[in-house]
């Protein structure tokens, strides 16, 4: 530190404020939200953090410092995280008869309340829809008011909730469901369903997701519970806002992990997840199922339209006794804050 000049005696007490809060964020997935709810927020932004970190390497590196050491050590603790950010290279193995295609799409109640100043988004997603044409959809802030018509799938489970608008998941199938049902979280308009689909000889229990929304803007669920509670969110701090949200989180979370590991089938789980890959809920929620996005995917693998940053809170897990061929997001279909995903999948030989 003596030889340093002023200015990178500066830059080097960020460095360090910054290394200290990487590392905790780090650490944050392994730890329950309810424990720690304002500092589980820094998991949202542990991309920047890598980024801001790769840059101070950089910066040491360009004038031979032994500090640069400091940011190469977050890194090197921090690959396995740069994965879930960013893919270098996709993978797109060749299509089988045996492969089936997943897709999970939040419609945002397929613009009810006109966010988006185009009429025709119900028509535009049945034209994605159907040109993508997956086996199994799933779909989040489904609304029945928008008669979209999804004839190509003959097997569906909906699941509906709400006083003034009702929204809610479904899960529309090409192959037969011979089972469903629904888990409802405590105080929450936000809600988790299944459907056991049977794929010739194999019975795969698919899920479908909806986690309670940081509220970072407001979501249709709580537009269709109470217009007047949003004005009042509106004047809390964003932080207490999250610190909440994650709370909530947590414990929808442990409702899902308790629910599927009474399952004997394989296990698909979709939808919005409402955080980040580097969170508790994403790592309790994920288990031993594999990141169709870490497998598969290339570039930043976004799902959610947001100004400026690359945010991924909608995934599909697959079981590990499953291939992932082929991971796609569509950051180019804007017709909801979300865009959809899609993988297509194969059960090993």
């Amino acid at each position: 530190m003596r030889k340093l000049s002023w200015f990178n005696k500066v830059m080097f007490i960020f460095n360090s404020v910054l290394a200290v809060l990487t590392f905790l964020a780090y650490v944050l997935p392994f730890l329950a939200p309810k424990l720690f709810p304002i500092l589980s927020v820094l998991t949202l932004i542990l991309p920047l953090f890598l980024i801001v970190n790769g840059l101070f390497f950089i910066y040491w590196l360009i004038q031979f410092k032994r500090q640069m050491f400091l940011s190469g050590l977050v890194l090197i603790f921090g690959i396995t995280f740069i994965n879930k950010f960013y893919k270098f290279s996709a993978v797109n193995l060749p299509k089988e008869e045996k492969d089936f295609v997943v897709m999970s799409y939040n419609v945002r109640l397929f613009n009810l309340f006109e966010w988006l100043p185009d009429t025709d988004v119900v028509s535009y997603i049945r034209t994605f829809i159907n040109d993508k044409n997956p086996d199994i959809l799933c779909i989040q802030e489904y609304s029945n008011g928008a008669q979209i018509d999804l004839k190509v799938y003959p097997h569906r489970y909906i699941f509906m909730q709400g006083d003034k608008i009702k929204s809610g998941q479904a899960i529309f199938s090409k192959f037969p469901i011979i089972d469903e049902g629904n888990l409802k979280f405590p105080n929450s308009s936000n809600s988790v369903i299944f459907a056991d689909i049977k794929k010739g000889k194999e019975i795969i229990r698919v899920y479908n997701m909806q986690l309670q929304s940081i509220k970072i803007s407001p979501d249709v669920n709580e537009i269709s519970e109470n217009i007047d509670e949003i004005n009042k969110q509106k004047s809390q701090l964003v932080f207490n806002r999250i610190s909440t949200a994650f709370k909530k989180q947590q414990q929808q979370a442990e409702l899902i992990m308790n629910h599927k590991k009474n399952c004997e089938y394989p296990i698909i789980i979709c939808g919005d997840m409402n955080n980040s890959a580097y969170s508790y809920v994403y790592r309790n929620i994920k288990g031993d199922l594999n990141d169709a996005f870490e497998e598969a995917g290339g570039g930043f693998g976004n799902t959610y339209h947001f100004r400026y940053y690359p945010a991924r809170i909608d995934y599909i897990f697959a079981d590990a006794k499953m291939v992932v061929k082929n991971f796609e997001s569509f950051p180019n279909f804007v017709n909801s804050d979300h865009y959809p995903i899609m993988a297509r999948l194969s059960f090993k030989d």
